[in-house]
């Protein structure tokens, strides 16, 4: 017999090492988003701005609910967040009158390098973007 491995053999090694790669990259880009995160939290206990309780809101609505959380808005539309300890947090939930009565229970994200990825056009921005607009926000209250 031949002792090469066939077509399939090598495809599925290929794929895994692609799997591989991938998964290596966004390890790499996450913990570079979350230096760029703890910076950003630095800066804001540095320069006096307090954590606030956080809200989400109700996807396709104008309605929010309690969270679990403190922290500081990203977005002016409220829908990305940081806690304290530098945790990302997509705002984000559904309607439930459980929610509206006591509140809805927040989990952190890997935060990704750009925000916004995939959405329509010019929603998408790089996070150390993003940061440093909030940062001028709060130096430049409107």
């Amino acid at each position: 017999m031949d002792s090469e491995p066939s077509w399939r053999e090598k495809r599925r090694e290929a794929s895994a090492a692609h799997a591989a790669a991938l998964e290596q990259r966004k390890a790499s880009e996450t913990a570079q988003a979350r230096a760029l995160l703890a910076d950003f939290v630095q800066t804001m206990k540095a320069r006096g701005v307090a954590p606030e309780p956080l809200r989400a809101t109700v996807t396709g609505s104008s309605a929010s609910y309690r969270t679990n959380i403190t922290g500081w808005y990203l977005r002016r539309n409220r829908s990305l967040a940081v806690d304290p300890d530098g945790n990302f947090y997509i705002l984000g939930t559904q309607t439930s009158v459980k929610s509206r009565l006591v509140g809805v229970r927040l989990l952190p994200s890997d935060p990704p390098l750009t925000v916004g990825l995939g959405a329509r056009d010019g929603e998408s921005m790089p996070l150390r973007q993003l940061l440093s607009l909030r940062l001028e926000d709060v130096d430049n209250p409107t």
